[in-house]
């Protein structure tokens, strides 16, 4: 029997930057290829809220997905606002809803977490971060996975409602597991291949210290563990 096909509505908040936009394709189609490659059954609908789309009714979607932008919380956009009672309504309903960097970020933010600047910096390239709890559909994680990231803003309290599953020295609230069960939100990038790793690493050269660069460039030698956590991420759109 086929498994049930899951749509997913995907939040697009921010979009590739302009200088690697030729070369990349945008974040939502980095989505629908990492969740296709889990082999579970998906559809798309991709809202473009950082241009203006108006956001739908969350109680009467199926799976929701917030991706990264160069936004950030503290920003003044006219639709962040919406997004926040969005996320609010959502998680009233217990509507599933995965949140990726910047959608790490604003869930915990509309939910009562603090949010901004972090003092460490900006984190590049490949991190490996620690498994600190394990929800139902991660039960077999190894004790460490190493994914892409790019960040400078980090959730710095997560909401009272919310479990740390993943931490790192560099970010130590980098995934979050909410108390109803339906959200669930990382800091680092599954949806990043090493190419577009590595050029969001090079595009920051002459704003980091070289150092920096040259660390997260020399971190694609560290195994990706991707495509497990996708796959954790699949499983939980899908039980």
């Amino acid at each position: 029997m086929l498994r049930t096909i899951v749509q997913i509505t995907i939040i697009q908040t921010g979009k590739v930057p302009p200088a690697l936009a030729d070369r990349f394709a945008p974040y939502p189609k980095m989505f629908e290829k990492m969740l296709d490659a889990t082999q579970r059954r998906f559809r798309y609908e991709t809202v473009p809220l950082f241009e203006g789309a108006a956001l739908p009714d969350p109680v009467g979607l199926q799976a929701i997905l917030i991706t990264g932008s160069s936004a950030g919380v503290y920003d003044d956009y006219a639709w962040m606002a919406p997004l926040r009672q969005f996320i609010r309504s959502a998680y009233a309903a217990s509507t599933k809803m995965v949140g990726i960097c910047f959608g790490h970020q604003i869930m915990a933010d509309a939910l009562g977490g603090d949010v901004g600047l972090s003092e460490r910096g900006w984190g590049l390239g490949r991190h490996t971060y620690s498994i600190t709890n394990r929800p139902d559909f991660m039960a077999d994680a190894p004790e460490q996975v190493a994914i892409a990231c790019s960040h400078q803003d980090q959730v710095k309290v997560p909401p009272k409602q919310a479990e740390i599953i993943l931490a790192s020295a560099f970010t130590p609230n980098a995934g979050l597991m909410y108390e109803n069960g339906a959200a669930l939100s990382f800091q680092a990038h599954p949806e990043f291949d090493d190419d577009f790793m590595l050029a969001l690493a090079a595009l920051r050269r002459g704003q980091v210290p070289d150092q920096l660069v040259a660390d997260a460039e020399a971190s694609v030698t560290i195994p990706s563990d991707s495509g497990a956590l996708a796959d954790y991420i699949a499983t939980f759109l899908t039980r």
